[in-house]
């Protein structure tokens, strides 16, 4: 079956005022699409835990050699590399702050709507791409996740890219080797926004749905050479260039991440196997409120000539959520690979709204920008307030000491050069059993051990820090402060419901 010959997809001419408009022509959908991310994503400060240790990884590695992820100056492999490198490159540009922060996901979420844009203009015409676009631009799911520091937005839209190119390159029998390479390319780069999910996850979306039709051939030349060529000079150097730097990245990075992860339960957010199944139509109100519709248009294609078309977004969505679903440990983020094809689906019902279309961007919009403009005025966890305190009261030659948590958007927010000092229980056998900030500094010691040793220390040694000549200021949840009984002299000078600045003036034991 050739893709390509599939006749346009019917859709209401109801918003045609809207979708005829040359505003939706591909160059200015897809800038009103930038526009749309990038006028909040300075807005509000970085939220613990996530976005201040993702932001902080890609600072501290502009201030190293630009390869090795950071965390606290500790060589951090939970990742690969790409939303730092894209943060990096921001921040070079434009400075270090909360905007240049989110490029990754900014990077990652615009990706997916120009795919999924350009895609649904080639087989079904562009007003059923501007519809489409739309309805993604107002789902609050992908509105927000791309304004979010962390690696699941771009992870999305590598691999929605990376499945729409090698459909289109599947289009006929004998497959265009320029889409082959494209696809592979953005194989690659799917690797190396979050590691083996990139090469998996299209492999289960397009193989099994070329097998149905019965087109193996299909399949095995979608495998060229000359794209698993393109795909290694792209995705393999840096992990070539880890494993001989750190000789137990690989076991770290491709065993214990990915499958020790999969199939173990002590991680944290566990969630029942039916998770995603409510979640993915909560996460895009209010579009999936005509989701009956969007199926009953899409039982209707079943027997149609669009059906492969059809069962492909079908089997995306039901691929991902159900891939995603089977592990214990489930994060919100992990189902948006599947959004743009749901939201695809949504959009053939909002076609058919007449008036009720408008009135579902209208609440759209509001859903999206409203938490975005909440969390700006009360961020529920932010150490900004506290890091401009300590910026303005704080000496040089002062030292900065974290007592059992991390606020690593502190250090971002000073813009600090050198590691930091963090005290915890780091012999607590528990530690590695359990997925929260001891266990991610706790591994990435394991790669540097000199420096470990130099910044992590153990709770009973804080008697020390305060005997080296030097004022020490204390940075901890208010919760914690009993850790620093029995120091002399020390006066609190900050507090939030976040944190707690206590300095301890200098001294020699």
């Amino acid at each position: 079956m050739h893709l390509a010959r599939i006749r346009p997809l019917a859709v209401s001419s109801s918003p045609s005022s809207t979708t005829d408009s040359p505003w939706f022509a591909p160059r200015r959908a897809l800038t009103l699409l930038a526009l749309w991310l990038l006028a909040t994503l300075g807005l509000r400060p970085l939220l613990l835990p996530d976005e201040g240790r993702y932001a902080n990884v890609a600072r501290d590695m502009l201030q190293g050699d630009g390869l090795t992820p950071l965390l606290n100056g500790l060589p951090f492999f939970h990742k690969p590399p790409l939303m730092y490198w894209l943060d990096m490159a921001a921040m070079s540009a434009l400075g270090v702050n909360q905007f240049t922060a989110r490029i990754g996901p900014f990077v990652g979420a615009w990706v997916m709507g120009a795919a999924i844009f350009l895609a649904v203009r080639r087989w079904h015409g562009a007003r059923a791409a501007a519809m489409t676009l739309m309805v993604l631009a107002t789902t609050p799911f992908f509105f927000v996740a791309g304004q979010y520091a962390n690696l699941d937005m771009l992870v999305g839209g590598m691999l929605t890219a990376t499945v729409l190119a090698f459909v289109r390159a599947a289009e006929v029998e004998r497959p265009s080797l320029q889409w082959i390479v494209i696809a592979w390319a953005f194989t690659a780069l799917s690797v190396l926004a979050k590691g083996l999910i990139g090469i998996v996850l299209p492999a289960i979306v397009v193989g099994p749905w070329l097998l149905a039709q019965g087109r193996w051939r299909t399949v095995l030349r979608l495998l060229n050479p000359v794209g698993i060529v393109v795909f290694a000079v792209v995705a393999l150097p840096w992990f070539v260039l880890m494993q001989q730097r750190y000789p137990g990245f690989f076991d770290y990075f491709i065993v214990e991440q990915h499958f020790r992860r999969f199939v173990q339960t002590n991680f944290n957010n566990a969630h029942p196997g039916w998770f995603y199944v409510v979640l993915l139509p909560a996460l895009t109100l209010p579009w999936s409120l005509w989701l009956p519709l969007a199926l009953r248009d899409a039982w209707r294609e079943r027997a149609g000539p669009q059906r492969w078309q059809f069962a492909l977004y079908a089997w995306w969505i039901v691929s991902i959520v159900g891939f995603f679903s089977l592990p214990s440990s489930k994060l919100v983020g992990y189902v948006l690979p599947a959004i743009a094809p749901w939201c695809l689906l949504l959009s053939l019902a909002a076609a058919c709204l007449d008036r009720w279309w408008r009135l579902t961007v209208a609440v759209g919009v509001a859903a999206c920008l409203v938490p975005v403009i909440y969390l700006a005025v009360k961020p529920p966890h932010s150490a900004k307030p506290g890091a401009a305190f300590l910026a303005e009261h704080i000496t040089p030659g002062d030292d900065i000491v974290f007592i059992d948590e991390v606020f690593y958007d502190l250090s971002f927010y000073m813009n600090l050069h050198q590691p930091l000092i963090v005290v915890a229980d780091w012999a607590n056998p528990d530690i590695p059993k359990r997925d929260n900030w001891r266990k991610e500094l706790y591994d990435a010691g394991r790669f540097d051990p000199t420096l470990a040793q130099k910044v992590l220390w153990p709770i009973g040694r804080i008697g020390e820090l305060t005997c080296q000549g030097r004022a020490v200021w204390f940075v901890l949840h208010p919760a914690n402060e009993p850790h620093l009984a029995g120091i002399a002299g020390i006066e609190t000078m900050y507090v939030d419901k976040e944190l707690k600045l206590i300095r301890a003036p200098a001294r020699r034991c």
